[in-house]
């Protein structure tokens, strides 16, 4: 639990560090390395990140999405094989996280609606208004997703090279 309680804060402070680049961020990258890595576990770190978002930023209306935008893409992960050659899971991994970023404002959209009682026209306006930074976050992602295989690679051997040296 300590573990996932450290990648949670690191998740938290990633973000922090990089919130001079707008919608440029690797929680998307952390969000999928640990569901490589730790699978159902690895929901945990995101859970930490979520309510240290919440504590730190208030606990907006804004951050209710959280709760489902994150586990979207944690869930799609648990999806894909596990077993990839790194000539696969590379270009996978950096497009699904690059989808993510690409669809966060039409996954935002639905709660936006409904929280702030915007018509059908006045939700795709509201998606079409934030495209361009979806844009960004999904180039971002796409940069970031590359070092999710190499850093699978490097969790699941430090879990290995601990566990047998006990």
């Amino acid at each position: 639990m300590v573990l996932f309680a450290f990648f949670g804060a690191l998740m938290f402070t990633s973000k922090q560090l990089l919130e001079f680049l707008p919608n440029v961020h690797m929680i998307g990258m952390f969000t999928m390395l640990f569901a490589v890595v730790y699978r159902k576990k690895g929901i945990i770190p995101v859970i930490v990140f979520i309510l240290l978002e919440g504590a730190y930023t208030g606990f907006g209306v804004w951050w209710i999405p959280y709760w489902y935008l994150w586990p979207v893409l944690w869930a799609i992960t648990l999806l894909l094989p596990r077993k990839m050659r790194p000539q696969i899971a590379v270009p996978v991994y950096m497009v699904v996280c690059a989808l993510h970023g690409l669809c966060y404002g039409t996954l935002y959209a639905p709660f936006q609606a409904i929280a702030f009682g915007l018509s059908f026209k006045g939700t795709l306006a509201w998606i079409a208004a934030g495209f361009p930074w979806d844009c960004v976050h999904a180039a971002g992602n796409f940069c970031m997703g590359a070092l999710i295989y190499p850093l699978s690679r490097l969790l699941i051997k430090l879990e290995h090279s601990t566990t047998n040296s006990y």
